[in-house]
């Protein structure tokens, strides 16, 4: 079990169920959403304990994204258009994750210069990824 709270501590969140090893994104959504560089790690709906002024945002057809309605923190992103969807958390609520290996990479034809990643980890560019994941539908706004 993981413990983990947002910028200003109102947000407290219990993960029983992860994989812990972090995921990028590069997509334009992601870019707008981080400043740059959406990374984040999945954990099961049913290993997640969130209390406290959660904000969620519909991003898209297919994602929600959560924040803390006091100090703004980002928490996750989430594809509700799945029953049971798991969270993409973010990996700087966790101490723990900070020794967490790269899993993944995707959008990455769409990496700033300044934030290319290097290393041994599955990479995917916006085409491969959208063909691989059919309710994405470009670079979102």
């Amino acid at each position: 079990m993981i413990e983990g709270h947002c910028l200003c501590g109102a947000v407290r969140l219990e993960v029983t169920d992860h994989d812990p090893r972090i995921g990028a994104c590069h997509c334009r959504m992601c870019q707008r959403w981080s400043g740059g560089l959406f990374l984040c790690f999945d954990a099961k709906a049913g290993g997640v304990q969130v209390e406290g002024p959660v904000v969620r945002y519909k991003s898209s057809e297919f994602a929600e994204r959560g924040f803390c309605g006091i100090c703004g923190s980002h928490l996750w992103m989430r594809d509700t258009t799945a029953g049971d969807a798991a969270y993409n958390l973010m990996p700087g609520l966790f101490d723990e994750a900070a020794d967490w290996p790269l899993r993944s990479e995707i959008y990455t034809d769409r990496a700033y210069a300044a934030l290319r990643l290097e290393g041994d980890h599955r990479r995917a560019t916006r085409d491969e990824y959208e063909a691989k994941n059919a309710h994405v539908t470009g670079d979102l706004p």
